[in-house]
């Protein structure tokens, strides 16, 4: 019998004393006492779990089964990269330029699904902290995990998007002065938090122990979660500046520019590292994880372009208005708000191209290089998420270009990215029954 087979039936055999039989027979092995065994965390300090090195040893379907109580600890805030990639697929339905008859209901139902799933995961991980004492803290401080809070407030921002976009689809033009109201406060309520979050995530993991900190050769574009939520709020503002009035809306454009440009610089100064540790230490194993490369400079692309769409109607009727009364003061209103367009383009055209080679080459590294850790991570959502802003931008540009290559380009992708996110959707579901995600060893909180 093997040492995998023979840890597998010590681990079935039960726990004794808080360390299991198998990591007693491991350490006995090595010559080491039993108190010396590290353990994995399960949220209880008295109650230690398999050492992680021994569960990674043995298949999920040899291990002993667990109640569905103990698999919740491992429920983490990775877990909102679905409803994220949801609502991106809902949007991508919702402003792709070739349409059929009944795609906005399919839109909507898919909307509508994602809400259930965004409530249910914040159920479940609410219910984790209530269950664990420890958990709270552990998610906040423990760098794999930590790094996926902001898909929180990632879900959000798209959520936002999705009311934005289907509100003017199926709500009746009375509720509009409503639905107004509801965006702007919460735009002015997202920035708010996110900006205060970004700092706070930050400095998290600044100050995190030495023994958890983050290691440059490990490091992927993850690292850039913690700024996205901020970013996002260029492209919040863009969709809810449509639904407000022209006095309104040039706080929110200001406001949401302010908040693209620092969420992208952040970014742009993670790159640096990025590719420093791609050439030093090779791909991450997590290959999907690359594709968030691929946002910044695609989200970046379709916000300034949004944000500008809506500016030469607010010069129009704001053409004596104290707000721009310096602008008018150097040339003719509707040459200006032309300019800003053009000027929009041309650097959203810029950093469309930078997307586009992120893009290039995460799917050479997932295609040519394959995949060294096939089994599900829900990093596998990176495949869909990043790529909707790449899509957005994309249609963006090939509107204002009029180009019908770029258009066609933008429906061929989302009809790609729908099946992407049908197909992981799927696997993700096969995988917790198959104890590959939500199981000790297997999860961002034990990485």
């Amino acid at each position: 019998m093997g040492p995998s087979t023979s840890a597998a039936a010590a681990i079935a055999g039960g726990v004794t004393g808080g360390v299991t039989p198998a990591a007693a027979a491991y350490a006995a092995a090595a010559g080491r006492r039993k108190s010396e065994v590290p353990t994995e965390y399960d949220g209880a300090t008295s109650t230690p779990g398999p050492p992680r090195n021994i569960l990674e040893r043995i298949p999920t379907y040899l291990q002993p089964s667990l109640p569905w109580r103990r698999r919740l600890l491992h429920f983490t805030f990775a877990w909102y990269t679905l409803t994220m990639s949801t609502s991106g697929i809902a949007l991508l339905l919702a402003l792709t330029p070739h349409r059929f008859p009944g795609l906005d209901y399919i839109g909507l139902v898919i909307f509508l699904l994602d809400l259930l799933f965004f409530a249910f995961i914040t159920v479940a991980i609410a219910l984790r902290f209530a269950l664990y004492k420890d958990a709270l803290v552990h998610a906040f401080t423990h760098p794999g995990e930590a790094l996926f809070v902001p898909t929180f407030w990632l879900s959000i921002a798209a959520i936002l998007s999705n009311v934005s976009e289907y509100s003017r689809m199926f709500l009746p033009a009375e509720g509009g002065n409503t639905l107004a109201d509801f965006m702007e406060i919460t735009f002015w309520i997202y920035l708010a938090v996110t900006f205060a979050s970004s700092v706070f995530q930050y400095h998290m993991l600044f100050t995190v122990k030495e023994e958890r900190r983050l290691q440059v050769s490990t490091m992927t574009p993850a690292w850039i979660l913690p700024i996205f939520p901020v970013m996002l709020a260029g492209t919040l503002a863009g969709a809810a500046s449509k639904l407000q009035s022209p006095e309104h809306s040039v706080s929110i454009l200001c406001a949401g520019l302010a908040a693209q440009g620092l969420g992208f610089w952040v970014s742009v100064f993670f790159y640096s590292t990025y590719l420093s540790r791609l050439m030093a230490f090779g791909l991450p194993v997590q290959r999907p994880g690359m594709f968030i490369a691929v946002g910044p400079p695609s989200f970046t692309c379709a916000a300034l372009v949004g944000m500008a769409n809506r500016v030469p109607e607010v010069f129009k009727a704001l053409t004596d208005s104290q707000q721009i009364r310096y602008l008018s003061e150097h040339g003719d209103q509707e040459t200006l708000a032309a300019g800003i367009r053009l000027l929009a383009l041309n650097v959203g055209i810029f950093f469309w191209g930078v997307s586009f080679w992120f893009f290039v080459s995460a799917m050479a590294a997932v295609v040519a290089s394959g995949m060294p850790d096939r089994r599900f991570h829900l990093s596998w959502w990176s495949f869909v998420f990043p790529n909707v802003g790449f899509v957005i931008s994309t249609i963006r540009i090939g509107s204002a270009l009029s180009s019908e290559g770029l258009l066609w380009m933008s429906t061929v992708m989302t009809a790609l990215l729908f099946l992407a996110w049908a197909f992981i959707a799927i696997r993700c579901a096969m995988a917790v029954r198959k104890r590959e995600i939500m199981w000790p060893g297997h999860d961002e909180d034990s990485t």
